[in-house]
């Protein structure tokens, strides 16, 4: 998982151009559309679109791509999933950089399919897939887990609650697709959604791992944390008051290249200054390889 992690990392470094930028939007007006166009064609333009084998070997290429573009339910829960998924999305997006994110929706499409062929093969029964909906609640948990501490405020009541409890409705969720199948006799229907959890897992494995190693229970292991963290802090405060700050990754300084913002990561174990070009695009500092 951590070397796929750092691979993808690196791709993205190397091509920071790669990806289409607010991605999510783009998805989510399309949901919409085909929500609207459906409710007047009786969900003739869905029986067009969502993913099917059967069709796909008949000439149906489209399918292979189409299928992210249908809404995974309907009415409130529909504007619910819009309001989410496009918030969510933006904002993974502006913490991992366009390219990663556009790798983690591709990643999840791409294996959504294989896994879907997957079954059919198996199973001798064309499975369709009407909705990227597994890909989105792993982009769900990835939220949650990358910001555990973000509050949201439900309506039409405005309850406040935590990402982090996000995250345990999402692995709920999973749990429930993936044993259903498994307990039924049919395990081979649990291949989609832990593909959708693999692709997940191995975009966010350090925060993963950092989560649940700060988490664990253990007070030594939070403690030495905080120190790190105040030793970091003066540092930082040290090294402003000198003026000068250098990208880990290009080397560039603010007082060779006075036109890039520099700013520190807080996702970095360690004390680390990344330009404008690089503070999203990067690969982070682990406490294990810093």
């Amino acid at each position: 998982m951590k070397k796929l992690n750092q691979a993808i990392d690196r791709f993205c470094i190397l091509h920071p151009r790669f990806g289409v930028p607010n991605l999510m939007l783009y998805i989510v007006v399309a949901n919409v559309v085909v929500y609207v166009l459906d409710s007047f064609s009786g969900g003739s333009l869905t029986g067009l679109l969502y993913y099917s084998l059967g069709h796909i070997l008949h000439g149906q290429l489209w399918r292979l791509v189409t299928f992210v573009f249908v809404p995974g339910s309907g009415g409130l829960l529909f504007l619910l999933y819009c309001y989410f998924t496009y918030l969510m999305g933006k904002t993974l997006e502006q913490q991992w950089g366009t390219a990663k994110f556009t790798c983690y929706y591709l990643g999840g499409a791409l294996l959504t399919v294989l896994g879907a062929t997957a079954v059919s093969l198996i199973s001798g029964v064309p499975v369709p897939v009407y909705s990227a909906s597994d890909v989105t609640f792993a982009m769900f948990l990835a939220f949650a887990v990358t910001f555990p501490d973000a509050t949201f405020l439900l309506f039409p009541i405005p309850i406040p609650i935590r990402a982090k409890y996000i995250a345990y409705f999402d692995l709920a969720y999973f749990a429930y697709d993936i044993l259903s199948p498994i307990l039924g006799g049919l395990w081979y229907y649990c291949i989609v959604p832990l593909m959708a959890l693999l692709n997940v897992f191995v975009m966010i494995w350090p925060e993963m791992a950092r989560f649940l190693k700060l988490d664990s229970g253990r007070p030594a292991a939070r403690a030495a944390h905080y120190r790190r963290a105040a030793a970091d802090a003066r540092r930082e405060a040290q090294s402003a008051s000198a003026g000068l700050r250098t990208c880990a990754v290009c080397g560039r300084t603010n007082r060779t290249n006075p036109e890039l913002d520099f700013r520190y990561c807080s996702r970095c174990a360690g004390y680390h200054c990344f330009c404008s070009d690089h503070i999203f695009s990067h690969v982070h500092f682990t406490e294990d390889a810093p």
